[in-house]
């Protein structure tokens, strides 16, 4: 069995003396595992960084088994991503996000995002909107989309500004005032064109969060991935820059 294809290095983990096992993700393979020989050596120690763009050339004997990767880089964004708490955060929260997708299961969509939110991912006037889009496509890839088309109650599609935390689905501003305590604030750069606000992007991050965590991370016995307080703090103290600039 072999394959051919890029992908993007999501981390790796040691294997013997001088070998790893990385972690991939590919757009029509998913997230996959590979044994990578010689990969705690100085020349492929830059390569295996996550966030890196790799051209992945995968062997085995049998599909099953766990096989051996040659990986030539295509894009080396270890380096910036250093230079940034946010892309490093960032780089992370992403690669947790794809860990809780099934093995070798192909997610194209998810792959395409990861692949554009990697070029904008030190730059916090668009990454905290593109992962917030993220989030929002992995809760819907894995079955558990939120319906924020219309409004549960009247059907209508605008002025819509609540979402139930128990069904998923919005609410307009008018007949969700009477329960507004009990419901989540829907930001209007979920429903509408236009850049979105720090208060946004929390109550966005609130939002898929209270979903990732009761549908996901709960029953699976996880927490919160640290990556992403730390990616959203970052996105608060680059505002605060910003304004204070």
């Amino acid at each position: 069995m072999e394959w051919r294809e890029e992908a993007i290095i999501l981390g790796v983990r040691r294997h013997g003396e001088t070998s790893v096992v990385a972690e991939l993700m590919t757009r029509s393979r998913g997230r996959h595992l590979g044994l990578v020989r010689g990969g705690r050596s100085r020349r492929q120690q830059p390569v295996l960084q996550p966030g890196n763009r790799v051209e992945a050339n995968w062997r085995a004997r049998l599909d099953e088994h766990l096989g051996t990767l040659t990986l030539e880089p295509v894009e080396m964004r270890a380096a910036s991503v250093m230079d940034s708490a946010l892309a490093l955060q960032g780089v992370q929260l992403l690669a947790a996000h794809m860990r809780l997708l099934p093995e070798r299961d192909p997610h194209e969509r998810l792959y395409d995002a990861c692949l554009h939110i990697l070029t904008i991912i030190d730059a916090p006037d668009r990454a905290g909107g593109a992962m917030l889009g993220f989030e929002l496509a992995l809760l819907e890839e894995m079955g558990l989309g939120l319906d924020l088309t219309a409004c549960a109650l009247t059907g209508e599609t605008r002025g819509l500004a609540f979402v139930s935390p128990r069904t998923g689905r919005a609410v307009t501003a008018q007949a969700g005032a009477p329960w507004s305590e009990r419901l989540l604030p829907l930001p209007a750069c979920i429903v509408e064109d236009g850049p979105a606000t720090l208060q946004d992007l929390l109550d966005g991050f609130a939002l898929t969060g209270h979903f990732l965590n009761r549908n996901i991370w709960i029953p699976r016995n996880m927490a919160e991935p640290h990556a992403r307080s730390g990616f959203i703090a970052a996105l608060g103290r680059a505002a605060k820059a910003s304004a204070a600039g």
